[in-house]
């Protein structure tokens, strides 16, 4: 038996893990401290009556054989699938029901696409990024390469003609630092895509935390992303479905690669390696998507923007550099004297139990900043705001009491 090498070279703990990890050591040797969590990225409001009511009526039809529902379609229920479609209409943008296709949760999704493309490909990342962008590519042994955001650029990297690549990461709303594309950004990276024959993978898990119109929401905003894109979202932060589990891709019937029909490749993919998402849980997304649903949800994500704003403001208030938490939920902020991430992460948790996320868990562009996020309750949230905006971070240095 052999292993698959391109797995021992993963870092030995995920992002999150091993913030979790360092949490709890943490309080293990100082119990009597409170933890501030603006680190790990779950939700903490609780579902939308109109989604628990869905699921209650939908679990009460598996009791009787003649409402009973076994095995479902591969590609989502049609219920569902014409729910998306009608919710991209609503932005302006049209999607097939036959082009959506529903799975459990965008991180599946994102690994599950690698399926579809050769080890060999060259796969371009921005940096920061979502690790799983990373993590799938080393699993898959692929050639990796990056394009980097940097203050500068508003960590928004834009295609370099120089480069040839295969597969096209991007992540707008970007997490972890918060920065969106434009539609001018966008187009260009289209354009890029259609010149080198590269298929783009677009991570829009954000886009319900968008508070501008002029910022495009979805990437088939822009003309011939159709024949070049493909499009991931889930229902995790934009209706609290962490623990539920619902996402979305889109794969439009018009992209192909190598004369290929990629969404008949995906529907291949997906019949023989997934059963297809709980019926309880879609009739539960599909009312995401009613007038109550969307009234709740939105209440929801406008919750979580005023706990950004919270966090923004008191970083300015204090004085560091931070962006983001405009048009998403995570503020990131530039470590104060050079700091390295994960000092400033133990520093931060040691002196004042606040939980961030260490930015070179994003990536080596990510080093020497860190991202705080607004999902936590809002008592916890104007907690930790109140320490932000106290602290003196021309005198924070690396904790001297040795870690934990």
């Amino acid at each position: 038996m052999q292993l698959n090498p391109n797995c021992i070279r993963l870092e030995q703990n995920y992002l999150f893990s091993e913030i979790a990890l360092r949490v709890r050591s943490f309080q293990a040797g100082h119990p009597e401290k409170e933890i501030l969590s603006l680190g790990i990225n779950d939700v903490t409001r609780p579902l939308a009556p109109a989604v628990c009511e869905a699921m209650a009526a939908a679990s009460r039809e598996m009791q009787h054989a003649e409402t009973f529902h076994g095995y479902g379609a591969v590609e989502g229920e049609p219920f569902l699938r014409e729910a998306v479609s009608g919710y991209y209409r609503q932005h302006g943008v049209r999607v097939d029901p036959d082009d959506v296709f529903i799975g459990d949760g965008a991180k599946s999704d994102l690994s599950n696409l690698c399926d579809l493309f050769l080890p060999e490909c060259t796969v371009l990342l921005p940096d920061p990024v979502y690790p799983v962008f990373y993590d799938t590519s080393v699993m898959a042994g692929r050639r990796i390469l990056f394009s980097r955001g940097s203050r500068e650029n508003g960590f928004l990297p834009m295609p370099d003609d120089s480069i040839d690549a295969d597969l096209v990461y991007l992540c707008s709303p970007n997490n972890p630092t918060g920065a969106v594309y434009s539609r001018a950004q966008l187009r260009r990276w289209v354009e890029y895509a259609h010149a080198k024959g590269a298929c783009i993978i677009y991570d829009a898990a954000y886009e319900a935390y968008i508070r501008s119109a002029a910022l495009p929401r979805s990437i088939y905003e822009i003309a011939g992303a159709e024949t070049c894109a493909i499009e991931v979202s889930s229902f995790s932060k934009m209706a609290g479905f962490t623990g539920v589990r619902c996402s979305w891709v889109i794969v439009p019937g018009a992209l192909t690669q190598g004369g290929q029909s990629l969404q008949r490749l995906w529907r291949r993919r997906q019949s023989t390696k997934y059963n297809g998402t709980s019926y309880i849980v879609q009739r539960g997304a599909a009312a995401v998507f009613t007038a109550a649903g969307q009234r709740q949800v939105r209440g929801d994500v406008s919750c979580y923007m005023e706990n950004a704003g919270l966090i923004r403001s008191a970083l300015r208030k204090s004085g560091v550099f931070s962006t983001g938490g405009e048009h998403a939920p995570y503020v990131w902020m530039e470590c104060p004297n050079g700091m390295r991430s994960w000092d400033c992460f133990d520093s931060l948790l040691s002196r004042y139990g606040i939980v961030s996320a260490p930015g070179a868990g994003f990536g080596a562009g990510g080093e020497g900043w860190i991202r705080f996020s607004s999902f936590g309750s809002r008592e916890t949230t104007k907690k930790a705001a109140e320490k932000l905006a106290n602290i003196e971070w021309d005198a924070f240095s690396v904790f001297a009491g040795g870690r934990y």
